[in-house]
């Protein structure tokens, strides 16, 4: 089972809202604290920066919808569905994903440091000036992935499948190049030094 990075404990929840239908909803500063959301169909729903902490969702349906602004802050996530789904300058801090689906969900700017995403199925996702630190991506799988300007330092990548993902821009320094999977990576030049570096090379300029 997947772990929470900084030990911060799974939350209890202390309401359950099961089978809830809020498709193509606009919510607008919405608060909630410690519920546990069973089923929820946030299908297309417009979110400006609702709050959700302490949450757990289960079998929910986020399909292209879009949130602006809204933090989630060290909920749960199982079995959940982000396809089409972009989130904008959104904060998950300490959150924890397991057997989601996130074939093209856009993430752009944003706080997900200490996000568990082990074993995560990335592929199709885009990630674009994320501060990522110290997020489990162990056995991840990001062949083909966008993580462009991403702030990765001190994550954990042990498994973690890089093979032609755009990496450009991104703190690429807790990447172990003799272990990772990097086949067809697209980084850039200081990247490269970083890489070669970690590799025991020297770098000259001439």
């Amino acid at each position: 089972m997947a772990q929470r990075t900084k030990a911060r404990p799974t939350p209890r929840t202390h309401q359950t809202i099961s089978g809830a239908s809020w498709e193509s909803r606009t919510l607008e500063r919405q608060t909630h604290t410690g519920v546990a959301f069973l089923d929820l169909d946030m299908t297309e729903v417009v979110d400006e920066a609702s709050v959700f902490t302490d949450c757990s969702f289960r079998r929910t349906r986020f399909n292209c919808s879009k949130h602006t602004d809204a933090a989630f802050v060290n909920c749960t996530f199982a079995n959940c569905n982000f396809f089409e789904a972009r989130f904008t300058g959104c904060k998950f801090v300490g959150c924890l994903f397991e057997r989601c689906e996130f074939d093209l969900m856009v993430v752009a700017g944003g706080n997900w440091s200490h996000v568990g995403l082990p074993s995560a199925d990335l592929r199709k996702a885009e990630f674009t000036d994320v501060r990522m630190s110290e997020a489990d991506l162990t056995g991840a799988n990001l062949q083909g992935a966008v993580l462009r300007g991403c702030d990765l330092s001190g994550s954990w990548l042990h498994g973690a499948n890089f093979s032609r993902c755009d990496l450009r821009g991104s703190d690429i320094s807790a990447i172990d190049p003799v272990h990772a999977r990097l086949a067809g990576t697209i980084i850039d030049f200081q990247q490269a030094a970083v890489l070669a570096s970690a590799m025991g090379l020297e770098v000259r300029s001439e």
